[in-house]
């Protein structure tokens, strides 16, 4: 099985990846730690990492084409085409978002920035434009990865 979890920053994507990485005997990948692995990107001013959209894709769908038991995890993934067999949106309340963003020590434009794009469903956008419906499993966090786990597998087992 190759899952892809993506949504925007805050939304529990690691957490939930790790859960299922578990559960489902997969190897977890992080978008960022494939990225400094492949040398893809660089660290801008703001000491943030910047990938290459095209370049990331190339070298994840090439992983991908000799892996079979993958999750790939990251906020940039719904930015690409990824030959994975589901790709899972998690989705929250902007509201929440800016909690645990909060909680987080983001700086308010980081914070502002994010809670605008779960606000406006820019992940979810990109998913729809880059993935068939067939393969995309839309989810809203809950209050703790088991609550988020539990309603993921109900869907995936449907």
């Amino acid at each position: 099985m190759r899952l892809a979890v993506t949504g925007t920053p805050g939304v529990g994507k690691t957490t939930l990846s790790k859960e299922l990485s578990k559960k489902f005997k997969l190897k977890y990948i992080n978008e960022k730690e494939f990225a400094l692995k492949n040398n893809l990107g660089h660290f801008n001013d703001d000491n943030e990492l910047e990938i290459p959209i095209k370049k990331f894709e190339k070298k994840a769908n090439l992983f991908l084409s000799k892996n079979k038991n993958v999750i790939f995890e990251g906020h940039i993934i719904c930015e690409m085409k990824l030959n994975v067999d589901k790709i899972i949106l998690l989705t929250i309340d902007p509201d929440e978002l800016e909690l645990r963003l909060e909680k987080r020590h983001y700086s308010i434009e980081k914070m502002m920035d994010n809670v605008f794009c779960e606000g406006i469903n820019y992940c979810k956008k990109k998913v729809l434009k880059n993935y068939f419906s067939s393969k995309i499993i839309e989810i809203q966090s809950q209050n703790n990865v088991k609550s988020t786990f539990l309603l993921l597998l109900s869907k995936l087992l449907k």
